[in-house]
């Protein structure tokens, strides 16, 4: 049987991509269960009725791919099973920005699989939206693709020398090994696994520096004065 009868070319490419969102996945097993689950020849037309809950299942068990694997990742893994891509259509648009502005401000980044969302795993999250951050202020400076990261030795590593003008990097989920090479790289790691517009997760952020807890102050450099306005949910 030819490869063509198998997948068509654009399925695989696809898969490819599902794989990538998934970080630690086998990608010849994720073929091999989605043609059981789907049916052969693999298409594009069957990938895009493949659900969460489906994904899930095929990995259920299975040393197919981490078994830690989190929601978000395959969330984005079944986007790219779909064929929604993150193209222009879905960049949001930068604030004007010069360095220097905002002085005093917090240099945050948000790890995105979508638009303007705080949705994204830092292992897996195909870009960082990147924000200045101020008391009175907060704009939107950048959006970093981490396809620049996908042959790393430490993709980790990689990620976090990405952001590494940040102090804070806000996530849906992290690993332990991931938040602890963040933290080397003196980014502060922020779980928020509700997820949400980017944006209003910051905001929150902003209600707290005058006041702040004391994670967030020996950024800032400042005395704590406040325990229990913002919690950082550990890992």
């Amino acid at each position: 049987m030819t490869t063509t009868s198998v997948i068509t070319k654009p399925a695989a490419l696809r898969i490819a991509l599902a794989a990538r969102a998934l970080s630690e996945v086998n990608m010849g097993g994720l073929v091999s269960k989605i043609g059981d689950h789907v049916g052969l020849p693999i298409t594009e037309e069957k990938l895009s009725k493949v659900t969460v809950a489906d994904i899930k299942l095929m990995l259920s068990g299975e040393e197919t791919v981490d078994p830690d694997v989190d929601n978000a990742s395959i969330k984005l893994a079944v986007r790219h099973l779909w064929g929604v891509t993150d193209d222009a259509e879905d960049q949001p648009t930068l604030d004007a920005y010069s360095e220097g502005d905002m002085p005093g401000s917090l240099r945050v980044a948000v790890a995105s699989n979508t638009e303007e969302n705080l949705d994204g795993h830092f292992g897996s999250c195909p870009r960082f939206l990147i924000y200045q951050v101020a008391r009175d202020e907060l704009r939107l400076i950048g959006a970093r693709s981490t396809a620049i990261t996908d042959d790393a030795e430490d993709k980790n590593v990689a990620r976090a020398n990405l952001i590494k003008d940040c102090q804070i990097v806000y996530v849906q989920s992290i690993g332990g090994p991931a938040a602890a090479k963040a933290v080397r790289a003196n980014i502060h790691p922020v779980k928020s696994p509700e997820g949400g517009k980017a944006r209003a997760t910051l905001q929150r952020l902003q209600e707290v520096l005058d006041a702040p807890p004391p994670w967030l102050a020996k950024i800032l450099g400042v005395e704590a004065k406040s325990l229990n306005k913002f919690v950082v949910e550990e890992e």
